[in-house]
């Protein structure tokens, strides 16, 4: 029997996810003293601003594809 693979329906755009994980994780790392695990949190909270902002722009309607 084979089985489905149900699909379920985001709520929040793929941007508000990202920004929500980056803020969540900038919390996290302000409560933690100095060292590699703190940069760590940093650099994932970063990585999603910069993918959010990579999404919206692809997403633009000025944006379009080479002639």
């Amino acid at each position: 029997m084979m089985k489905l693979h149900r699909r379920s329906k985001e709520k929040m755009t793929l941007e508000a996810r990202l920004a929500g994980e980056a803020h969540a994780l900038r919390e996290r790392a302000s409560s933690m003293p100095a060292g590699d695990a703190r940069e760590s949190l940093l650099r994932k909270a970063r990585q999603d601003e910069i993918t959010m902002h990579l999404t919206e722009w692809l997403m633009s309607p000025g944006l379009r594809p080479p002639e």
